[in-house]
C-alpha cells in the first residue's frame, strides 16, 4: 500500500499515500486515498462495521493465522491508522502479523502518540513496516503520528504539510509515489468547490494509473533479486502482475463537521477486470 496525506487531504498511490492539513478552499478537512496489493487468493472481508457497538470501519485479513489483521481503517471515535510494508528481500516466517498494530490502536483508548511509542519498543518483533495513526477531532483537533520500524527509533507527530509513503520510509521518493502524489494534487485542485463525488470519482482514477514509472533505482537498490522479476509492474501507482496486484481502492473523506465519507472499490473473485464499490456514511463521534 502507499499513503499520501495532504492540506486537505490524504492519498496513497500502490501500497501507500499522501495527506495534508485543512484548507479554506475546500470543504474537505482530510482526504485519503489509498491502494491495497495483496496476493489475489489471500482472504479477506470487504470493508464495515465491526468491534464494540460496530463503531470501527475497515476491510480484514482473513488468512489463517493473521485474522482480524487490517491494513487500513477508521473509527466513529475518530481513531484512524493505516499500515504499509517495508519492501525487504525476506522476510521472517516466525514475525508477527503487521494488520494486528492497525485492529489494535482502532480498539484501543491510547492516544495515538502513546501508541507508537509503545509500538516502537516491540517493532523489532515485526518485518518491516510503517504506521501512521491519527486521532481526528473536530473539538481538539487532530494528530497524525507515523513510525516506521526501519527507520529513526521513535514516532514523530507529523506538521501540516503533504508527505506521500509507499513500500519505503515517509517521503522516500520513489518515482511511483512522487507521480502518485503529483495526480492526487492535480484531482484535488480540479474538484475544488466541486460535489465530493467528482473527487472521489477523480481519486479512483488516480488510483488506478498503471503508468510504469521507471527506471528508479531506489526501488531496486531497496528490493534487490526479489522485485526484480515484476519491476516493470511494481514501479506505477497500480500494480498488475498474474497472482498479485492492487485488489482494493480506498477513499476517505471527512469535512470539518466531522462527517466521514469512507469509499471501497474492491476486487471481485480474484478477477482484476471484475469489481464493486460501496460506500459508508457517518459522523464523528469526537
Amino acid at each position: 500500500m502507499s499513503l499520501s496525506l495532504s492540506s486537505p487531504a490524504w492519498a496513497w498511490p500502490s501500497d501507500g499515500g499522501i495527506w495534508s492539513v485543512p484548507s479554506p478552499l475546500m470543504s474537505c478537512w482530510l482526504i485519503l486515498a489509498a491502494n491495497r496489493d495483496e496476493f489475489y487468493h489471500r482472504p479477506s472481508k470487504v470493508a464495515d462495521f465491526w468491534g464494540n457497538n460496530n463503531e470501527v470501519l475497515s476491510g480484514l485479513d482473513m488468512e489463517e493465522g493473521k485474522e482480524g489483521g487490517t491494513w487500513l481503517g477508521i473509527s466513529t471515535r475518530g481513531k484512524l491508522a493505516a499500515l504499509t510494508n517495508y519492501l525487504q528481500p525476506r522476510q521472517d516466517q516466525d514475525a508477527r502479523g503487521r494488520g494486528e498494530l492497525v485492529t489494535h490502536f482502532l480498539t484501543t483508548d491510547m492516544d495515538s502518540l502513546s501508541y507508537l511509542k509503545k509500538v516502537s519498543a516491540e517493532g523489532h518483533l515485526y518485518n518491516g513496516f510503517n504506521l501512521i495513526a491519527a486521532d481526528l477531532s473536530t473539538e481538539k483537533g487532530d494528530v497524525i503520528c507515523y513510525y516506521g520500524n526501519r527507520g529513526e527509533p521513535e514516532p514523530v507527530v507529523l506538521a501540516p504539510g503533504t508527505y506521500g509513503l509507499s513500500n519505503a520510509l515517509l517521503e522516500t521518493p520513489w518515482k511511483k509515489l512522487c507521480f502518485g502524489k503529483q495526480l492526487f494534487l492535480e484531482a484535488v485542485e480540479r474538484s475544488q468547490a466541486l460535489p465530493k463525488d467528482v473527487l472521489i470519482a477523480q481519486l479512483l482514477r488516480v488510483l488506478n494509473n498503471d503508468e510504469a514509472q521507471l527506471p528508479d533505482p531506489a526501488i531496486e537498490d531497496q528490493g534487490r533479486e526479489y522485485v526484480q522479476p515484476f519491476l516493470s509492474k511494481y514501479a506505477a501507482v497500480c500494480v498488475r502482475c498474474p497472482g498479485y496486484g492492487t485488489r482494493t481502492n480506498t477513499i476517505i473523506l471527512v469535512d470539518a463537521d466531522g462527517h466521514v465519507t469512507f469509499t471501497e472499490r474492491s476486487m471481485l473473485d480474484k478477477d482484476p477486470s471484475c469489481w464493486e464499490t460501496s460506500t459508508h456514511e457517518f459522523k464523528l463521534q469526537s
